[in-house]
């Protein structure tokens, strides 16, 4: 693509911070503070894509299907994660659009409601571990599980959760629309909570299924299917460590493709924190992206994009 394509991945928190009740309000708010960093990075001359997670918003969407059970049947989680994109791309939407007018910079802002095919015979369908949605009494879990043949497991006695496959993304339905308005200057919001998960069934056709996509996975793919020159990932830290929480912690400016997947090996990483960030990092290089930076909002909002986090190189 003629124009260069910046790709920022953001988590659900970002707009429902766990000390939140989940009002609009907040939420809004929380846009309003995150489109300020999001136009930081389209003055850099970026056309900018924005993934964004949906864990809370979904699951307190699902809680509140399950409460008007009784009178509305709950959607199925596909459905779920098409109607949190529509409404999170909405806040931030109208909220990057407000600060880029104030700004004074010439940048439309499109929602893609996005649809991600995974593979149907993916192992995460054999055993789903992902849980998700309000806690259950047993009667009401074995309910669900006899009429909507759910997954569900007892959670260390606070009740029963569903619990779904999280696949592998493999294809990106709507990427030429996402590509074409990119091309033409528009700030894109897509893939949001990791994209509306289907699969082709035996004609072709797309169907929805229960599960949920990483977003960093698909963030990605998405960052490399587009080309995009920089793919940022938002993070707690401003920069990646080595040797974190030890007298002998270092933060890292930058490193290569290379070091970055020896320390991951050697356990500098771990999967409970920086570990799938980096994993990220490293299938977007390795599909021929050319730099990630990983970062904080706070820096990237107050910072010059330039100069802050820790930089992850082809060599």
């Amino acid at each position: 693509m003629s124009r260069k394509i910046a790709l920022l991945a953001i988590g659900g928190n970002a707009l429902l911070k766990e000390d939140e009740r989940g009002l609009q309000e907040e939420q809004l708010e929380n846009a309003r503070d995150c489109a300020e960093m999001l136009a930081r990075v389209v003055a850099q001359g970026y056309s900018l894509c924005v993934v964004h997670g949906n864990g809370p918003q979904v699951g307190n969407l699902l809680i509140q299907q399950e409460s008007a059970s009784n009178q509305i049947p709950p959607y199925n989680l596909d459905i779920a994660v098409s109607m949190t994109q529509g409404s999170m791309g909405y806040m931030l939407e109208r909220m990057l659009m407000n600060r880029l007018h104030y700004e004074k910079l010439d940048a439309p802002v499109t929602t893609i409601l996005t649809e991600v095919v995974v593979d149907k015979s993916d192992p995460g369908f054999e055993n789903p571990t992902k849980p998700i949605g309000p806690f259950y009494p047993e009667f009401r879990a074995l309910e669900l599980m006899r009429q909507k043949r759910w997954k569900m497991k007892e959670d260390s006695g606070r009740g029963w959760r569903k619990v779904v496959p999280s696949p592998n993304p493999i294809e990106i339905v709507q990427l030429g629309g996402i590509k074409t308005l990119l091309e033409s200057g528009h700030c894109v919001i897509a893939g949001g909570g990791g994209g509306i998960p289907v699969i082709r069934d035996a004609s072709g056709l797309l169907v929805g299924v229960e599960a949920v996509i990483d977003k960093d996975r698909l963030s990605a793919l998405l960052a490399a299917n587009l080309g995009a020159e920089l793919y940022i990932i938002l993070t707690g830290v401003p920069k990646v460590a080595l040797d974190f929480g030890k007298p002998s912690q270092r933060w890292v400016d930058r490193m290569s493709a290379a070091e970055a997947k020896a320390h991951l090996a050697d356990g500098q990483f771990p999967a409970g924190s920086m570990g799938p960030k980096i994993e990220s990092a490293l299938s977007f290089i390795e599909a021929g992206g050319h730099e990630v930076l990983i970062t904080t909002a706070e820096a990237l909002k107050h910072e010059d994009p330039a100069t802050v986090g820790t930089r992850i190189t082809r060599s």
